[in-house]
């Protein structure tokens, strides 16, 4: 009524049922006019009922609240409901004639809440590739730094595992927001790689080979300097103790593995996998020119002219002058 919410109770006349005992005397009117005591249609016994009825989407529902231990993580007790309970009462055939279980509450925004998290992750990845490829002006080069990535997120899960050796930390949502902060952070270190190469390799005009270990000499400083910076950031964030530290504690941990597992294998896996790309473009490049000068070779020889010198057609001019005077 006008928003508000209005609890209602049933109640009968106290001239038919005063006490629960005189219920089985009520008197029911059957179809031929009779009146017969209601313990003659029906038995009457007291048991327990529910105490109110909800609805879900009209229907009615019946909430059981199960609480899991703090040991067990929320996903792991999502996975026990749903094989031991449900899946043993559809295969019974309990639940048929319209019955259904649904998990809600907390489950079902940990359930949202990790495929949303998964678009997120692809979105950044995807939107970190094509803004690397607008920057270097080619489709292959970003593929390079963007490799790095998988490799980030296997530090992070390790900096997790270890965390969890010395205190427990579960994988909760702030925790996964770590992993879509690594796709920003360990792009970094490879983008200096591959731009420096590139610099040696057009401006410099270097061999591949050369250009890339040059680029890695070059910037194995810096490297090491942002890296040792973003460490030391972080080690407090994970090691320091204090009120609400359990909060960023696994993102810490998460984004502190990511980088230096990155770094330590970006110098060498990234260095191979661009003189590979370089080399595969040099080699498909030449071979498309070739096939080009291979079609200039085969013209005549009486086809090509050649074009004289200045010095020679300055000379014929002042004889043909000296000639006509």
């Amino acid at each position: 009524t006008g928003g508000d919410k209005i609890d209602l109770r049933i109640v009968g006349e106290e001239q038919y049922a005063k006490s629960s005992q005189s219920l089985a005397s009520l008197p029911v009117a059957t179809p031929t006019g009779q009146l017969v005591p209601l313990e003659a249609v029906a038995n009457v016994a007291i048991a327990s009922g529910p105490e109110q009825i909800n609805h879900r989407t009209r229907q009615r529902a019946i909430t059981l609240q199960v609480t899991p231990p703090a040991n067990i993580p929320l996903e792991a007790a999502m996975n026990a409901i749903q094989k031991e309970v449900i899946e043993k009462m559809q295969a019974s055939g309990q639940l048929e004639g319209g019955y259904g279980i649904t998990l809600a509450g907390t489950a079902d925004k940990l359930r949202s809440t990790w495929e949303s998290l998964w678009r997120n992750l692809v979105l950044a990845v995807v939107i970190t590739y094509l803004l690397m490829a607008a920057t270097f002006e080619s489709w292959v080069y970003p593929f390079v730094v963007i490799m790095t990535v998988p490799i980030g997120a296997v530090g992070g899960l390790a900096g997790l595992w270890l965390l969890n050796l010395w205190t427990p930390q579960t994988l909760d949502v702030l925790t996964m927001l770590g992993f879509i902060m690594l796709v920003g952070t360990v792009v970094n270190n490879p983008i200096l790689i591959v731009e420096q190469s590139l610099i040696h390799l057009h401006d410099d005009g270097m061999p591949v080979g050369q250009a890339v270990i040059e680029s890695v000499r070059t910037r194995i400083r810096p490297i090491f300097m942002t890296t040792l910076g973003g460490l030391v950031g972080l080690l407090p964030l994970v090691l320091a103790p204090g009120a609400g530290s359990e909060l960023y504690r696994g993102i810490g941990a998460v984004l502190l593995g990511g980088l230096l597992v990155s770094t330590v294998v970006t110098l060498v896996f990234v260095p191979c996998l661009l003189s590979l790309m370089m080399e595969f473009r040099e080699w498909l490049l030449s071979t498309v020119f070739g096939r080009r000068r291979t079609v200039l070779d085969a013209v005549p020889e009486a086809q090509l002219v050649e074009e004289p010198d200045t010095e020679e057609m300055e000379e014929i001019a002042v004889e043909a002058k000296r000639a006509r005077l």
